[in-house]
């Protein structure tokens, strides 16, 4: 009888094991893929050409250290709700011990 408990204790452990194991990782591609890639190709580009992409390379690092700008302000504006929610949920959680 103890024989079949611990058998069925070691089969519980290592089925409990076998379900922690982390997912595989998530891929996610980035939201810039083509400007990267159109960047790319203009490096590819003849050496005269070179002197006419520059103004075009710094038109689009502007624009997307801008883009980066305004992704930026959006996640400081929700960690700001956020940050407001949990003081919202730490003052109902004082409230409803004292009740």
């Amino acid at each position: 009888m103890r024989a079949k408990i611990v058998s069925l204790f070691l089969i519980l452990a290592g089925t409990a094991t076998v379900n922690a194991q982390s997912p595989a990782p998530v891929i996610v591609q980035p939201a810039n893929a083509p400007a990267a890639s159109l960047s790319a190709s203009k490096t590819m580009a003849a050496p005269g050409a070179e002197a006419q992409s520059i103004p075009a390379a710094i038109k689009l690092l502007e624009q997307l250290k801008a883009a980066n700008d305004e992704v930026l302000g959006k996640q400081k504006a929700a960690l700001s709700k956020l940050d407001e929610l949990q003081d919202s949920a730490d003052q109902l959680r004082i409230f409803a011990k004292r009740g």
